[in-house]
């Protein structure tokens, strides 16, 4: 029997959790589920654990499965989870397997690597997976390959039940959309820098990095642009977007080490990336340190507002 998942589900903030380190360079279990925990409470369902930002290519393969298992144990039954997959085809099997044994409901395919890829190739490899972990699938997209048309094609599968579409071309993006006429859900891969505008081209969800800092602002945009409410959307995008200009910088090489430092701000030490993730100078921790200033204070009052809402309803 296909096992398929409600797309309601997807249409919503994609978090991928930051990795928790201790001191001696293993997953921090303590840490991770509290972070978990307290991302939960400030209203994000879908996890991404282990994925781009959770520092995927550093992990082994048994720690996707361990965060995977964190993730569930601190997120509850009501979460949703896709444990990220990729490298050699029996290593992606291997992890899809065993992280639906620990509470995934699906996988997210992670761009392809291999130096000497074609459509043809992409194809056999997702199909060949899902064949054997018959769990619903997103697929990211950040190149050529998966091209829109293998998308489109691999979009009748039953099993694939979204494209996290990570190329900034809005055109392209919004033919791909009209193209499918809803078969799956479209999601922006390239977080709040580029949300509204995948949002307007008919995104129904996006990924964040930044939201393991400021959930409730993370939120708050999707819930904007969701509703129609653009100026609002878009408000909040700018109290956002100084963190994804910062982890933009040369390549985006600071897209996670910006997060782990910004982390120790509000008192938790996810302990730095592994190699070769990049270390920050003393002069830009100064800079983060100002830029998160006005973001954690207006974080602070949404997180309030949202307490405050959750309470009279009670």
């Amino acid at each position: 029997m296909t096992v398929r998942i409600d797309p309601k589900l997807l249409r919503t903030v994609h978090l991928v959790p930051l990795t928790a380190f201790d001191a001696t360079g293993q997953i921090d279990w303590d840490v991770q589920s509290e972070h978990i925990t307290r991302m939960y409470a400030a209203g994000m369902r879908l996890f991404l654990p282990g994925a781009g930002t959770g520092e995927f290519h550093n992990l082994s393969a048994d720690e996707i499965v361990e965060l995977v298992r964190i993730t569930r144990d601190a997120a509850g039954d009501d979460a949703v989870i896709f444990a990220p997959v990729g490298y050699q085809i029996g290593h992606a099997i291997d992890v899809g397997l065993r992280s639906v044994e620990a509470g995934a409901n699906g996988i997210l395919f992670m761009p392809l690597g291999h130096p000497h890829l074609s459509d043809q190739g992409a194809c056999a490899y997702y199909r060949d997976v899902l064949d054997i972990v018959q769990m619903p699938a997103l697929i990211y997209k950040k190149g050529p390959i998966p091209s829109d048309a293998l998308l489109l094609e691999l979009a009748e599968e039953p099993l694939v039940a979204g494209v996290k579409f990570a190329v900034n071309d809005m055109h392209s993006f919004r033919k791909i959309v009209l193209a499918d006429e809803g078969e799956i859900e479209w999601l922006c891969g390239s977080a709040e820098r580029f949300a509204p505008f995948f949002m307007l081209a008919g995104a129904t969800g996006f990924t964040t990095g930044a939201g393991n800092l400021c959930p409730q602002l993370s939120l708050a945009m999707h819930a904007a642009f969701a509703a129609g409410e653009y100026q609002e959307g878009l408000r909040l995008q700018q109290i956002i977007l100084p963190i994804e200009e910062f982890r933009a910088r040369d390549g985006e090489s600071y897209g996670i080490s910006m997060l782990k430092y910004a982390m120790t701000l509000l008192g938790t030490n996810f302990g730095p990336p592994r190699a070769p993730g990049r270390t920050l100078t003393a002069g830009e921790c100064t800079q983060i340190d100002e830029l998160m200033r006005p973001i954690l204070a207006a974080e602070a009052e949404l997180a309030s507002e949202f307490v405050s809402v959750g309470l009279s309803a009670k």
